[in-house]
């Protein structure tokens, strides 16, 4: 099922309109879980395969490194996805990414807005109904769409909160006044239960990162959205 929200939200200079589309199949992306083929040729790949964004998501480069990583994923890209970044706004700025997502512990919102100008991607996490409502309430024309989870437990974040699991995920989405993406712990065995919510699409770190074959390990995730339907 897909949400009522893939509704147009702000034009994009360089990408599509920001609707619920978009997120069908999120990658955000694990350095090291990439090593066998690079972070590039990993990503690259999944794009080939269907990947429709990427997220950039790297907690143990520095400012510098991760500026150098960025700019170079983003000249690999070539505009064929966003490319957001995690946490890190003034470096999404910098290298003059399409946005960044941020979490609750950030900055906020409204700081993370200014930086980075009217026309750019900002996602916030989402993991309760109260967290949603402030966003709803405060934010809801500064943002564009709504990262909900983890839905299931996951060893790529350890320090995550507490699991929706479906029922709550599903409850958190047909909720949402903007276009949402699930995270936490999908892989190819639970995506097609996933994509049977009211999520726009879904967000995955191993299940792409660490496959040997990241084009098609894309490609079966996607199939799994057909399979939903």
């Amino acid at each position: 099922m897909t949400s009522q929200s893939d509704v147009s939200l702000t034009n994009s200079s360089n990408l599509s309109v920001k609707n619920g589309s978009a997120l069908k199949l999120y990658l955000v992306t694990d350095s090291l879980m990439c090593q066998k083929l690079g972070l590039v040729q990993t990503v690259c790949e999944a794009i080939e395969g269907g990947v429709s964004f990427v997220q950039l998501r790297d907690k143990k480069a520095d400012d510098d490194e991760l500026y150098q990583i960025a700019c170079e994923l983003k000249e690999a890209i070539a505009g064929r996805v966003p490319l957001v970044i995690n946490d890190k706004v003034h470096i999404a700025k910098k290298a003059k990414l399409d946005g960044a997502h941020i979490g609750q512990g950030d900055l906020s919102v409204t700081e993370a807005r200014h930086i980075l100008g009217p026309d750019a991607w900002l996602g916030l996490s989402i993991n309760t109904l109260s967290q949603l409502q402030h966003a709803h309430n405060n934010h809801l024309d500064q943002l564009n769409y709504f990262g909900l989870g983890p839905v299931f437990a996951t060893h790529t974040k350890p320090d995550h909160a507490s699991p929706l699991g479906l029922s709550g995920l599903d409850d958190l989405a047909k909720a949402s006044l903007l276009p949402t993406v699930a995270i936490g712990g999908i892989q190819l065995d639970n995506a097609r239960q996933v994509y049977q919510t009211h999520c726009d699409g879904i967000a995955v770190v191993s299940a792409i990162c660490a496959a040997d074959d990241p084009k098609i390990a894309a490609q079966d995730l996607l199939q799994q959205h057909v399979l939903a339907q």
